[in-house]
């Protein structure tokens, strides 16, 4: 018997897009990008590793070429602050078809919950283009995690609703 944290192709690809200007310049190596390939992995989905990119439109390159190839699922970290370089909602906004703001409010609401207030600051969206699920995750390891738990139990669930398939 597999275990449900084996990979099942059945779920499909996805992909992770990281949007740091540093970690794309080589100062420093990203550690989100990591994280979440492992969490989708786990899940069941066929990943690559992360696409460490610059903020701004580099990161809407990347979500696109991640749709076009077919991902099921494609979650960024990074750019979803308020500093003059986060572009991350920016650029993902003009490739979703439908938002599913639930998500995006339930990560900020798992930080304030954790004790980040700033979490609230975070300006990510989730949505569909198409039929793949995109969802912006903040660019902190900690803010990744408290992604994930959002994430873990319904997103699988999602990428099968997207489908069509039954409730």
């Amino acid at each position: 018997m597999t275990s449900p944290s084996e990979r099942d192709p059945a779920r499909g690809l996805a992909a992770v897009v990281v949007a740091s200007n540093r970690a794309a310049a080589g100062v420093y190596a990203d550690e989100t990008g990591p994280l979440l390939v492992a969490a989708l992995r786990g899940w069941g989905f066929e990943v690559d590793a992360a696409a460490v990119v610059p903020d701004g439109q580099p990161v809407g390159e990347a979500i696109a070429a991640a749709v076009a190839a077919g991902a099921r699922v494609v979650l960024t970290t990074g750019g979803t602050g308020l500093t003059p370089t986060d572009r991350t909602p920016e650029v993902t906004r003009p490739l979703l078809d439908r938002e599913v703001p639930g998500l995006a409010e339930a990560i900020r609401a798992a930080g304030v919950a954790k004790g980040v207030p700033t979490a609230v600051l975070s300006r990510g969206l989730a949505g569909l283009a198409g039929e793949c699920l995109v969802v912006n995750l903040p660019g902190s390891r900690g803010g990744v995690k408290d992604a994930l738990g959002v994430l873990e139990p319904v997103l699988v669930h999602a990428v099968e609703q997207v489908r069509g398939s039954d409730h």
